[in-house]
């Protein structure tokens, strides 16, 4: 993964604080928060996952298994983006489209 300095990943939070996270691939996202109505959570950690080598489409699944069992005691749900992940797609398309401005 890329190195990038803290103002450059500052920029990149900012933009995507604009962006509803229900628009951002699985692939950018660091853990999923399930927030039960008991006040309890389920945190999947998704770059733990696949690290141990879990698929993003069998994380996926995980994902969809664990909402479909907890449906009736769902509060909320938080995601958490990987800001590094998001610049590391994102970035090299922006600088090949301004290059040749």
């Amino acid at each position: 993964m890329h190195q990038f300095s803290e103002d450059f990943l500052r920029q990149w939070e900012h933009i995507i604080s604009q962006v509803s996270t229900t628009e951002i691939p699985l692939e950018c996202m660091k853990r999923v928060v399930i927030k039960l109505k008991d006040k309890k959570r389920k945190t999947l950690n998704l770059v733990t996952l696949r690290r141990q080598g879990l698929s993003w489409e069998e994380i996926e699944t995980m994902l969809s298994r664990n909402l479909q069992e907890l449906d009736n005691q769902v509060e909320d749900i938080e995601w958490t983006v990987d800001v590094t992940a998001v610049a590391s797609i994102v970035q090299p398309q922006t600088n090949k489209m301004l290059k040749n401005l």
